[in-house]
């Protein structure tokens, strides 16, 4: 069992960090750029007036970062090599997105808009899987150019993470589809031509099936961008969007009919697992910082990190973090196998909901370490801490991914609620199986197989 870094991989690595240092750092310091990502962040990126949405100047940056990072062969990394990329692999993206995370902020890897040198392009791995050749080879390359931008409307106003339950709902009409509902934190909208919107076609609330996919265009009558949710970390990109008798042709559904949630699921995977390496990466920055601060920092005469009380907590988070890190990568590897029958989602939501709480409790002790100055904006860890903390809700709440984690624990995976409690009552309880031991069955009756 190898846990060394494959070769290629460090080869990206190195070829990553050149990059960065002949390119990136050079136009994050230009034409003072650098107030994107010093203490004046959140103001320089925000437009106040266009209700908080991304100011045009930050955003014209992160395109011509992203040109640059295409340019150079890096950005499409994940995708296959027919739309070119590299055909990199998950265990690939995990280890970068940590690598490039552990650096702190900066133009390589930043958190707002996760924007990156190598990017993440679930929308694009979407369409790639389950559109039509007819649907990929419009799609992929206007994606890919930046002539389409596709949001992501699964999350409602009433059912939060359960999509099961959305409220939203898409009739057919001839060779058209009629969608009615609501759509919160809708991602994108703020640069968005078209939104996958997820609607019930068929089935019961609370089924899985029955869910279908499609592609709306913005400016489709009756679709409309409430108004922006001003978030924790700003500027927002999380619309409030209704559907009033929007319609749209069939030929805009991505996917089978009834089985949306699968291409909702590939794109819950894809960022998963990417925030968790990334979580990983900007906790084990937080840690490296605050001990470099702690051996400099002088208390009486004495290093600060002389002290139990600052060298414990690290201690604890340098440790859990390199146990998060293995299993990061070991989940991305097994992503990568495919291997029939091995269960992988309850893996991807350990990583996600441990490292993203790790990364906050990081930011937190990395501010507490620092002091005053770490609680001031000049230092990074308040914009680590506020970024990552969305992580923790986002995407499937931290509970909710421990509920995933339960369902293939206590083998109720793909039972509905009802089911899990018929099962429950079916099954003797431990009062009713001691109490047969205290009547006189045999002790080893609570050891049969069933029991």
């Amino acid at each position: 069992m190898d846990f060394s870094i494959p070769a290629d991989i460090q080869t990206l690595l190195d070829e990553l960090d050149q990059f960065i240092e002949d390119e990136i750092r050079p136009l994050e310091r230009e034409n003072d750029n650098i107030r994107f990502f010093d203490h004046r962040r959140e103001d320089s990126r925000t437009d106040w007036e266009r209700e908080g949405w991304p100011n045009a100047e930050w955003e014209a940056l992160l395109r011509e970062m992203r040109t640059r990072a295409d340019k150079a062969g890096f950005l499409r990394y994940h995708l296959p090599e027919r739309f070119g990329g590299r055909d990199g692999s998950n265990l690939g993206m995990a280890i970068v997105r940590e690598h490039l995370a552990a650096k702190g902020l900066g133009l390589h890897n930043d958190l707002q808009n996760e924007s990156s040198i190598v990017g993440n392009f679930p929308t694009v791995l979407m369409m790639e899987k389950y559109g039509t050749p007819e649907q990929q080879a419009e799609w992929i390359p206007k994606m890919l150019e930046g002539r389409a931008a596709i949001g992501f409307g699964l999350t409602e106003p009433l059912y939060g993470s359960d999509a099961t339950r959305m409220e939203t709902t898409a009739v057919r009409d001839g060779d058209e589809w009629v969608i009615n509902g609501a759509k919160r934190w809708n991602t994108g909208m703020h640069h968005a031509t078209h939104d996958y919107i997820f609607a019930r076609t068929s089935g019961e609330p609370g089924s899985a099936e029955g869910i279908t996919c499609f592609m709306v265009p913005v400016e489709t009558p009756g679709f409309v961008v409430e108004f922006m949710w001003w978030t924790f970390n700003m500027p927002t990109d999380h619309a409030e969007v209704t559907l009033t008798d929007v319609r749209v042709a069939d030929t805009d559904r991505l996917g089978p009919e009834g089985r949306g949630l699968d291409t909702a699921q590939l794109f819950v995977h894809e960022n998963r697992i990417r925030q968790a390496a990334s979580g990983v990466g900007a906790a084990q920055y937080c840690i490296d910082e605050s001990v470099k601060y702690s051996r400099e920092r002088m208390i009486r005469n004495k290093p600060l990190s002389v002290n139990q009380a600052i060298q414990w907590p690290l201690i604890e988070m340098h440790t859990e973090n390199e146990m998060v890190r293995q299993l990061v990568r070991k989940t991305a590897w097994e992503l990568d196998q495919g291997i029939p029958g091995v269960k992988i989602s309850d893996k991807v939501a350990m990583c996600n909901y441990r490292a993203n709480r790790l990364v906050c409790q990081a930011a937190d002790q990395a501010i507490q370490t620092h002091g005053g100055i770490g609680y001031s904006r000049h230092m990074p860890f308040e914009h680590i801490y506020r970024h990552h903390r969305r992580y923790r809700i986002t995407e499937g709440a931290e509970e909710v991914q421990m509920r995933r984690v339960g369902q293939y624990l206590f083998g109720y995976a793909g039972q509905t609620g009802d089911e899990v409690h018929e099962a429950r009552l079916a099954t003797p309880s431990f009062a009713s199986r001691f109490n047969k031991v205290q009547k006189g069955a045999p002790a080893s009756w609570l050891d049969e197989p069933g029991q």
